[in-house]
């Protein structure tokens, strides 16, 4: 699938991109529970567009700048009027 296609509210999403630019980690507070995660902003393209991919946790420190990546079974949001793709615990992210 191409990041052109990509749709807010689209699941089971197979992307494959490079990273052009990674954010800095930060940490955000669970809505459900006392953890604290660390998150961090990533912006992936290819030849059709680009969009935010966010990393959690282990994969932040995966992923650098140029490496191109493989989501397998990721899903689509907007968040404050920006679509996003995300990895979740029921995807994969792959560096190839």
């Amino acid at each position: 699938m191409k990041i052109s296609e990509l749709k807010n509210g689209m699941k089971r999403v197979n992307v494959e991109a490079k990273v052009v630019e990674k954010g800095m980690p930060r940490q955000v507070m669970s809505r459900y529970k006392d953890e604290t995660y660390t998150v961090a902003d990533a912006m992936i393209a290819d030849e059709t567009g680009s969009i935010k991919l966010t990393l959690w946790n282990e994969q932040i420190d995966q992923v650098n700048v140029n490496d191109t990546i493989r989501i397998e079974n990721g899903y689509v949001t907007s968040f404050k009027g920006e679509i996003q793709l995300n990895v979740g615990k029921f995807g994969t992210l792959i560096v190839l």
